[in-house]
């Protein structure tokens, strides 16, 4: 079994399923997991929204109050958000930091989806992978990570996310460089693992789980689950 496998599975048996992507309740208003989201089109722009705006920030507390706010102002439809302007987009949002540049970026995703696709969401995701990637970063404000996250968590095709968790994470580990490029990062992953969409989602989930636990940027030891294979790890193993 390849080492990225194995990793796989010890995260799975130490954290278990973690049901991504969190949605907003309509009723409590609570950002929860949600084993079998996007449910419907609202789940799969929240997605969209949400991935846009944890544009270098924490999804908790800063991007869950925005999507909150704008589930309470009921601006999760792609009509209203072209329709509100772009100084009150930018308050409702602003817990999410950089609002007003993302009040635009939510704006331009919106505006191309309208041009393109008659704001039909799920016409769009009906794409190719490689076209849908395409298309996401020529527009205006959507990177590799972002442009990513869509098309895992809402277009549920088979992408790999990279983000900081797992640079860092495969870094110690001694799989990449700690300065590795996206998409070299990237292609370990899909030349290690089938092109599994749920496998994905279960693995960039588990990565952020174990980031928060234990491989912080100042790293906790002692009760890691791999921290066998880490060189962090075999270093804190060593000095006791």
């Amino acid at each position: 079994m390849n080492k990225i496998l194995s990793i796989y599975n010890i995260f799975l048996k130490e954290y278990g399923p973690q049901g991504w992507w969190p949605i907003i309740n309509n009723k409590t208003l609570i950002c929860e997991y949600h084993k079998s989201a996007p449910r419907n089109t609202e789940d799969k722009l929240e997605i969209v929204i949400g991935a846009i705006l944890a544009q270098n920030t924490q999804w908790h507390p800063n991007v869950v109050l925005a999507l909150q706010k704008l589930k309470q102002n009921n601006l999760l439809d792609i009509q209203k958000i072209l329709k509100i302007g772009n100084k009150r987009l930018a308050n409702i949002i602003r817990s999410s930091g950089y609002h007003n540049q993302k009040a635009i970026k939510l704006k331009n995703f919106c505006n191309y989806l309208k041009k393109k696709y008659k704001g039909n969401i799920n016409v769009f995701f009906r794409k190719d992978l490689s076209s849908l990637r395409n298309e996401l970063l020529s527009i205006k404000g959507i990177g590799p990570e972002t442009a990513d996250s869509i098309i895992l968590y809402a277009a549920k095709k088979p992408i790999f996310v990279i983000d900081s968790y797992s640079k860092r994470i495969m870094s110690r580990v001694g799989l990449v460089e700690e300065h590795v490029k996206y998409q070299e990062l990237q292609d370990v992953f899909h030349n290690s693992l089938e092109r599994d969409a749920k496998v994905f989602n279960e693995y960039h989930a588990l990565f952020v789980e174990h980031a928060k636990n234990y491989c912080r940027k100042k790293p906790l030891c002692h009760k890691c689950p791999i921290k066998s294979m880490c060189n962090h790890g075999k270093q804190f193993i060593a000095g006791n």
